[in-house]
């Protein structure tokens, strides 16, 4: 007994030895910096508490503002003014990386800050096709006001068409670096490389997190320590107020079979909550890094919303993420095969060496739309001219023609809705051609030509 006592209190004594102050001085703020606002600094140090009166900066001898932090190890920390949305940034406004700093290798550390992040940065990376519909969209469920971001697919103002729709949130880290936390998913980008290779792509609303009320709107249940619990309201504002809106004024395909909702971390958790409980509105959910672990009500009510209708959920997580998150995403592959999902409806991907960041779920992002919408992600663009390529499935019969002449030949190819390629032949262009017999079903029926691809959703039998 006497032994341990001495060995903790050894450690005890080694880990007070091993902790060290840093005064950290700011020798120059942004000159739109408002004189009545504080400044402060957050980090692994204080839980990532932008706003916390203990390290608030204050003004030393040389007039200089200083705040000093007593810690071991590296630290990571930003400066902000009082919230996230008022974060530091570079020299172009946008985003910065954390800071660093291994305490104990000097006693003083001498910082400029060289922008914020809400005072306008230069540099923005929005798509010309990426649009902020509303600055100020109301949200009865909790009379307040939110930013919906839209992404509109390319071509979206002379197609005519009508498109699927993907609901995102913490949409200022969707598509602007000017705007987002720390990095952007870049959807933008990875839509419209898809849209070049010949993909269809949808139209996405990216809603903003409310700042302070983000653990409270994307959380179902509370949590002892950090509270929330009002999610339910939030699924109603996208569920009866933002989607009639977006289908009355976009042209959308409303229907549950071409609606999904996306999102990553506490937006992973109520994307998984809106999918379940709404899968008469919605039939995909993609579900990173989700913060499963914030109230174990949610493996109870996934089991009790069972599978009411055809899903596709594709569960994401990082082996660098917590230390729990792959046990719980397992668990819960389990509770939705025990709710009666087939596995084939789930996606559950662990990436090896994946961190809770937008560099995760940017790296994952195309894949993930690409297996919650792989009928329509897989058939290219129609194009407006009549003189086009085209597919014709009239019961079991298929006839490719080319009005232009070029192709004397194409690829015929036929899948099931789950992508197993059921069917191949290379065929003379002009000519019918007729399925072999095939199970009753619905089908994703191909032509891979010298210049594209054209798919055909069909019944065949």
């Amino acid at each position: 007994m006497k032994k341990n006592f001495l060995l903790v209190l050894i450690t005890f004594f080694a880990t007070i030895a091993s902790a060290a102050d840093l005064t950290i001085i700011v020798t120059s703020l942004p000159p739109d910096t408002p004189p009545d606002e504080g400044v402060f600094v957050a980090g692994n140090f204080n839980g990532w508490n932008p706003g916390d009166a203990n390290y608030q900066l204050a003004t030393n001898s040389n007039g200089e503002p200083q705040v000093i932090i007593s810690a071991s190890g590296q630290i990571a920390f930003k400066f902000t003014r009082g919230s996230w949305e008022t974060v530091e940034g570079n020299e172009n406004g946008g985003f910065l990386p954390d800071r660093t700093f291994m305490m104990g290798s000097a006693d003083t550390l001498e910082v400029t800050i060289l922008s914020w992040e809400d005072q306008g940065g230069t540099v923005h990376t929005a798509a010309e096709n990426v649009v902020v519909m509303d600055e100020e969209f109301y949200m009865p469920q909790f009379n307040r006001h939110r930013r919906i971001w839209l992404y509109l697919p390319p071509g979206y103002d002379t197609s005519g068409k009508s498109y699927p729709v993907l609901y995102m949130h913490d949409g200022q880290n969707l598509f602007d670096i000017a705007t987002a936390f720390a990095g952007e998913w870049e959807v933008d980008e990875a839509l419209n490389q898809l849209a070049a290779d010949g993909k269809q792509v949808p139209i996405v609303v990216g809603i903003d997190n409310g700042g302070s009320y983000r653990i409270d709107e994307y959380t179902p249940w509370a949590n002892p320590q950090y509270g929330g619990g009002a999610g339910d309201l939030y699924a109603h504002f996208i569920v009866e107020t933002l989607k009639p809106y977006i289908d009355q004024h976009y042209r959308t395909l409303p229907d549950r079979d071409n609606t999904g909702v996306m999102g990553s971390s506490l937006g992973g958790l109520i994307s998984h909550y809106i999918g379940l409980k709404y899968q008469n509105v919605f039939s995909k959910a993609g579900i990173f890094s989700p913060s499963y672990w914030f109230n174990d009500s949610v493996y109870d009510f996934s089991y009790l919303a069972g599978a009411q209708h055809p899903m596709r959920l594709y569960i994401m997580g990082g082996t660098a993420e917590s230390g729990g998150l792959v046990q719980q995403l397992n668990k819960m592959k389990d509770t939705l095969v025990a709710a009666g999902f087939r596995p084939d409806q789930l996606m559950l991907k662990v990436v090896e060496g994946g961190q809770h960041n937008e560099a995760l779920w940017r790296s994952q992002f195309s894949a993930a739309y690409q297996w919650l919408f792989p009928e329509y992600s897989s058939a290219i663009y129609e194009s407006l001219n009549p003189h086009k390529p085209t597919l014709q499935v009239m019961a079991n019969n298929v006839m490719f023609t080319d009005p232009t002449g070029a192709t004397d030949t194409f690829d015929l190819m036929v899948y099931s809705l789950s992508g197993q390629l059921l069917l191949t032949r290379k065929m003379a262009t002009e000519k019918i051609y007729r399925l072999p017999q095939i199970a009753p079903g619905i089908y994703l029926v191909r032509a891979v030509y010298n210049d594209g691809i054209i798919s055909r959703k069909a019944f065949l039998y």
